[in-house]
């Protein structure tokens, strides 16, 4: 019986009789010569079956192929410059491991709802194949980003008492007849395991009910939120660009192939490398102004701001400093402006807009104590975050930076709904 191997180890056995197991992405024939094209999860190769050189059952279990079958390819691997493996399979035998009738996604345009209620077969075509490819490169990144310079993974809980960022945005429930909210960030807690481990991550998914249904919002999302005791905003903004160059860096690195499915202009990423650009949330808003815009100081930046404020960068920008009232409770008062807060947005260019929000967090008790009042928060949902300040408060600064949306603007894909794998929408809630 012949080895099994997977397709992306092919060179390893040119000249070879092996087995592949994978499924049928297409079928021709020409006469005496037919082809198959299986893919198996790591990659895609085309089998040639000769009629004379084959069992008539083989030829005939070809013809009979639909998309999608699940089949066992066996035979010899040669060198083909001309396919796009660099491979092909020379078939001896080939045996139907789980039949495909009427495969509902077939070569051709189809709806995005479509798409999207066949989701977990859409998953199978190259293009979502190699988004999500990129996706789980860029986790790798995240991990060995932080691992290499001593953070500690902290798992913050989804279920939560506390409010992190704004009411309007929580899923509610029940939790044994007291309420609870989904996260919306894992930021408080983190805050929290950083005066333990001094440098900290928190990595899961984040939830908002948002009622948006822009090309950048998911009611559910992945979101990284590093947590750093004794560092400012300036070592924050500095630490983001260093993170958001490595993550790309890693994708144009390893993740060649995906890019050229996916039709990327890796030449937009080249120049994505410390130091970013930089723009005061007041001059920003002078030069929305002069480019036409009604935006008032005191506004937060609309995703058109964001993108009239990155056109023309070869690199992302931070706006940093917004205004008080904007932003949430828990960020630090600017000493040089007590309008103003000591955070930045992270912009992404062509107009993907905010990847990242930072900020420098208050450590005043009295001044984090206002903030939970103005912004009308139960203050005794907040109790162990204010001990925080009470035993023992340190400067410290961190950020988050939303999967999705980094990987959309890394691969150029015009929706973050492809980079998740089953993407929660307002009226998605299945597969």
């Amino acid at each position: 019986m012949s080895q099994t191997v997977e397709i992306r180890d092919l060179g390893s056995h040119v000249g070879t009789e092996i087995t592949i197991l994978g499924w049928v992405e297409s079928t021709r024939a020409h006469g005496k010569v037919a082809f198959v094209d299986v893919r198996d999860g790591t990659g895609s190769v085309q089998g040639v079956v000769v009629k004379k050189e084959v069992a008539p059952e083989v030829w005939d279990r070809h013809a009979a192929l639909t998309q999608e079958t699940a089949i066992a390819l066996t035979g010899a691997v040669r060198a083909e410059p001309r396919a796009p493996s660099g491979y092909e399979l020379g078939v001896t035998g080939l045996e139907i491991v789980g039949a495909s009738v009427d495969y509902p996604i077939q070569p051709k345009e189809h709806g995005v709802d479509f798409l999207l209620d066949h989701r977990h077969l859409w998953l199978r075509s190259k293009m979502q194949w190699a988004g999500l490819r990129v996706r789980a490169e860029v986790e790798q990144a995240i991990h060995d980003f932080f691992y290499q310079r001593g953070f500690v993974r902290i798992d913050s809980p989804i279920l939560t008492g506390a409010i992190g960022e704004h009411a309007g945005s929580l899923f509610e429930t029940d939790y044994f007849g007291e309420k609870a909210y989904l996260a919306q960030t894992g930021q408080l807690y983190g805050e929290a395991a950083a005066a333990a481990f001094r440098k900290i991550y928190t990595f899961g998914p984040t939830f908002r009910a948002e009622k948006s249904k822009t090309r950048r919002h998911l009611t559910e999302f992945w979101m990284v939120e590093p947590e750093v005791a004794f560092m400012d905003s300036a070592g924050n903004m500095r630490l983001q660009e260093e993170f958001i160059s490595y993550l790309v860096e890693r994708a144009l690195e390893r993740c060649k192939e995906e890019l050229k499915v996916l039709e990327r202009d890796t030449s937009k990423l080249a120049n994505v490398r410390p130091p970013f650009h930089r723009l005061d949330y007041t001059d920003a808003v002078a030069q929305l102004k002069a480019k036409g815009t009604d935006i008032e100081w005191g506004s937060d930046l609309g995703a058109p701001d964001e993108t009239a404020l990155t056109e023309g960068l070869d690199k992302p920008l931070f706006v940093f400093n917004y205004p008080k009232i904007v932003k949430a409770f828990y960020m630090k008062e600017n000493p040089a402006d007590p309008r103003t807060v000591l955070c930045d947005d992270c912009l992404a260019p062509e107009g993907y807009g905010e990847i990242i929000g930072g900020s420098q967090r208050e450590d005043d008790l009295e001044k984090l104590l206002a903030g939970i009042r103005a912004q009308k928060l139960p203050e005794e949902a907040y109790g162990w975050y204010l001990d925080l300040r009470r035993y023992g408060t340190f400067p410290h600064a961190g950020f988050g930076l939303g999967v999705e949306r980094t990987v959309a603007w890394i691969t150029g894909r015009p929706h973050i709904r492809e980079l998740i794998p089953f993407p929660r929408m307002m009226t998605r809630l299945r597969p």
